[in-house]
């Protein structure tokens, strides 16, 4: 999970107001030498950021969440206590939420079973689900305000998904809110080659809430409307008329398909641990982001997950997690605009460098104090009597490095296996000669990384080049004298460049 540290926004605010002045970007150039021609990074106006942070701290103050289970633990629980109560303690705790609502918690059987479960054998998603809780939650409950439905629906996610935007059940379910496909296009959820609105947050759950609201239309019973919204209502009516006209969910519930009959018990179960998960010794994990921390930025041309990450210093795990809807960590160039969703520091970042964001290629490395910094992958293969470690030591790298790249928990290789060694390789801008002791961190022989087929490349007007792993459009036009990048893409139209694949064949054009 990701970790987020938060700093000090009251302090903050004091030193920026007191100390900070603003200096135009040409200015802040020159204060600190830098190259021109590199791609140069602006930072956020930091007053902007002062601000950004006192309302995010607001905003904070009325979730009030915390996951320190320390101050939590107020009936000083042993670390690995699993505290049961009686029936009666259940009953009265539910009937206590249910004098809150319009909904029916009902105790019995069933539902103690599911509490139990979320209690006991599912103790650590419980705990996954309490921190998720502060991401999801608040964006739930305004949207059932403005749908004017019992706010205890935004449990119905959890019952759903575990608030796991990229769940897909067995039959095709996506989302928090697990939509089918034919029900979410219903709704107005796109779903292409490049996004999938059922596993957007926000969008999917004004679905979630049109939806329900049609099914109360028509049930005028929420507990069936929960029933509808699990099975169809077509399954609903039939249980309706095989029970002899009964309208309520107990009553029906033997004749509802085997996963249905769960379904409403389940849900008042994750009603009552959300209410009351400390009194069960379950405590919330640290969520990856909160609610408060994050913002959106209409993004209306074609974006990459790696030009956003260059421009605000955001992890790609950390842009994925933010935004599931994206399959292929892309935004499309269509005609409408896409909610990329940021934290709330990051999305300055992005509008203060967004012209030079959109114009940046990733592909080609960018130079930087007049050197230009490439990350590439050596390919090495083992030899008889090679052992980890000293390959490790020749290569200049990490022995923890070198088994994390290959997957290898031990120390035990063999010969013929292919090891990949990520380097860095730094050159003075304008210096085609070969690469010097001076200017590559680590320097190695590099094992043969591309294969060309040719019957003459000589005379041949072009020629077939195929993708080793590791390859970039960098390292392969590198390889023919007078090919550039943008050669390369001309000849290869529809080539998806960010996702080039080994064994792949591409066409070299003569130069």
């Amino acid at each position: 999970m990701i970790q987020q540290k938060l700093r000090n926004t009251a302090t903050f605010l004091c030193l920026v107001v007191s100390t900070l002045s603003i200096a135009s970007p040409k200015d802040s150039l020159k204060a600190h030498n830098v190259d021109t021609s590199a791609v140069v990074i602006f930072d956020d106006d930091p007053i902007l950021v002062a601000m950004d942070q006192s309302w995010e701290e607001q905003r904070k103050k009325w979730l009030a969440f915390t996951a320190d289970s320390a101050s939590l633990n107020t009936n000083y629980f042993a670390t690995d206590s699993i505290p049961i109560y009686t029936d009666s303690v259940y009953a009265q705790r539910l009937e206590g939420l249910n004098e809150l609502t319009p909904m029916d918690l009902d105790y019995n059987k069933y539902v103690k079973a599911y509490i139990n479960v979320y209690t006991s054998k599912r103790k650590d998603i419980t705990e996954q689900v309490l921190g998720l809780s502060a991401l999801y939650y608040p964006m739930f409950e305004e949207h059932l305000d403005k749908y004017d439905m019992p706010l205890e629906l935004k449990h119905l996610a959890v019952v759903e998904s575990a608030l796991n935007p990229s769940a897909r059940s067995r039959v095709g379910a996506t989302g928090l809110w697990q939509f089918m496909y034919a029900t979410g296009k219903m709704y107005g959820l796109e779903v292409n080659s490049f996004i999938d609105e059922r596993k957007d947050p926000y969008k999917s759950t004004v679905a979630a809430c049109e939806y329900m609201s049609y099914l109360y239309s028509i049930y005028s019973d929420w507990n069936l409307v929960l029933a509808a919204y699990n099975s169809g209502p077509g399954n609903v009516n039939k249980a309706i008329r095989r029970s002899g006209g009964k309208r309520t969910y107990w009553e029906i519930r033997r004749y509802l398909p085997r996963e249905t009959r769960g379904y409403v018990p389940a849900f008042i179960a994750v009603n009552y641990v959300m209410n009351f998960a400390s009194e069960h010794n379950i405590y919330p994990e640290e969520p990856f982001a909160q609610y408060p921390e994050v913002d959106t930025i209409q993004v209306c041309r074609r974006t990459t997950f790696d030009q956003i990450a260059k421009f605000t210093g955001l992890s790609l795990e950390k842009l994925e997690a933010l935004n599931p809807s994206m399959k292929r960590n892309v935004v499309p160039n269509t005609k409408e605009c896409y909610a990329v969703y940021l934290p709330v520091e990051a999305a300055g970042k992005f509008l203060a460098n967004e012209d030079k964001l959109y114009d940046y290629n990733p592909d080609a490395p960018q130079a930087i104090d007049g050197y230009i910094i490439e990350d590439i992958i050596e390919t090495h293969v083992v030899r008889s009597g090679d052992v980890l470690g000293k390959i490790a030591e020749r290569y200049g790298v990490r022995l923890s490095s070198l088994r994390e790249w290959n997957n290898i928990r031990g120390n035990r290789i063999y010969p013929g296996q292919r090891l990949e060694v990520h380097k860095t390789v730094k050159t003075k801008v304008g210096d085609n000669s070969s690469k010097n002791s001076s200017q590559v961190k680590n320097p190695v022989i590099p094992e043969k990384k591309s294969e060309i087929i040719a019957q003459n490349p000589k005379k041949a007007e072009s020629q077939v080049h195929v993708i080793q792993r590791g390859d970039t459009l960098w390292d392969i036009a590198k390889l023919y004298p007078g090919i550039s990048i943008q050669d390369i893409k001309k000849a290869n139209s529809g080539l998806d460049t960010r996702r080039l694949k080994p064994g792949q064949k591409i066409v070299i054009p003569s130069s």
